[in-house]
């Protein structure tokens, strides 16, 4: 156990670790579930014929629910209590990824997606703004680093459990939604504990984006590439010529890195009066990584290497942008700025996945890679902008 730490008004500043476990461990199961389901659903796909366009369009579901479920999460949340709106969550996003297996027509996709990703939106929002409103101030990176850190392990085990356990069958599927409906178990145990929204936000929801830019464009990116990249990366290792087990191990490398960084950069951030700096580093290293992997995809050891620190300071930039997030807002203004972090983090769900598909498709299986490095080369021209032309801190 850490001991307390005083803030700088001398009050004690202590972790309430039994609420933080709840949230934590929730939204980890869950993100055992998307981790397992994006390469599966996207592979099951590709088997069918389906082009990578197509793909990449269903998979963009995601984050139109995303933008829709975002601005009233934080309404439904102040009127039925945070715990109760989880776990209804839980148990929409458990049938519809159950639903997956059942619906033998493609066009059933879109709204078992829309379903699902509106209702992890939901349980992904109220965590986070769980988390942050209980985190000390002073602590706030460490308490968001061990929460990145354990939802990365979430998220590198379904890549890990789709390695072995393959695309055939009801199986992944049932074990996907046996994972979402574990999360229920904390959230039921820690409902009186979960913070309570008792005052609705100053601003209109859409304010709220361009708050704290500097955090919500670090996360319409990670949003972008993560859903591009988790989707559609198996594909562009198999065509490669890497297996499906040889892929689906890359991207649990790449969760690997996440699980190392995040307590680290998290640490770091809170000994920094200004995270831009780090944000944008984050972004350049994602930007250098992703030049660098179509020269080394044919090595899976040499690829393997760059997406274990890529992966890791990629990640890095929904930690450090969630704290930097936390750091200016508090009450029903940060649950209102968490969601719409989450929307913009939705809106890059979007982006990521059509334009990676699309770059494929028209330049080649490098395109995955090229994709990538634009979005991250626009962050960093963004966030220098800001530090250099705009000192104070958003």
């Amino acid at each position: 156990m850490s001991r307390p730490q005083n803030d700088l008004n001398g009050h004690v500043e202590e972790i309430h670790w039994p609420s933080l476990f709840a949230a934590i461990s929730a939204i980890s199961a869950v993100g055992i579930a998307i981790g397992l389901g994006l390469p599966l659903l996207s592979i099951i796909l590709e088997k069918r014929g389906i082009s990578s366009t197509m793909i990449g369009l269903n998979s963009a579901m995601a984050g139109v629910a995303a933008m829709i479920a975002a601005p009233i999460t934080t309404r439904l949340a102040h009127d039925f209590g945070v715990a109760r709106t989880m776990l209804w969550a839980v148990i929409v996003s458990a049938v519809s990824a159950l639903g997956f297996y059942y619906a033998s027509a493609f066009w059933m996709w879109f709204p078992l997606r829309f379903a699902f990703h509106g209702a992890t939106t939901t349980l992904f929002i109220l965590s986070e703004f769980w988390i942050n409103a209980a985190a000390p101030p002073r602590r706030r990176g460490l308490v968001l680093g061990i929460y990145a850190t354990v939802l990365a392990v979430g998220f590198a085990m379904g890549p890990l459990l789709f390695s072995a356990i393959g695309s055939d069958g009801i199986r992944p599927f049932l074990i996907g939604a046996g994972a979402i409906l574990i999360a229920a178990v904390p959230i039921y145990i820690a409902r009186n504990e979960s913070p309570v929204l008792d005052e609705k936000p100053e601003r209109h929801f859409l304010r709220y984006i361009f708050l704290v830019p500097t955090a919500t464009a670090a996360v319409f990116v990670f949003g972008a590439v993560e859903a591009g990249g988790l989707s559609l990366f198996p594909i562009y290792a198999v065509r490669t010529g890497f297996s499906e087990a040889q892929a689906a191990l890359l991207l649990t490398v790449m969760g690997i890195g996440n699980m190392v960084f995040q307590i680290p950069l998290g640490m770091y951030s809170d000994r920094l009066r200004d995270r831009r700096p780090l944000l944008a580093l984050m972004a350049l290293t994602g930007l250098v990584g992703s030049l660098l992997l179509p020269l080394l995809i044919e090595d899976w050891l040499l690829t393997a290497v760059v997406l274990l620190f890529w992966g890791g300071c990629v990640s890095g930039l929904y930690t450090v942008g969630l704290a930097h997030l936390g750091s200016r807002l508090t009450g029903a203004d940060l649950a209102a700025a968490n969601a719409a972090f989450v929307f913009c983090y939705a809106v890059g769900t979007v982006a990521g996945p059509q334009a990676i598909g699309a770059a494929i498709d028209i330049t080649g299986n490098n395109g995955f890679a090229w994709a990538l490095a634009s979005f991250f080369g626009l962050y960093v021209v963004l966030s220098m902008g800001r530090f250099l032309f705009r000192p104070k801190r958003t």
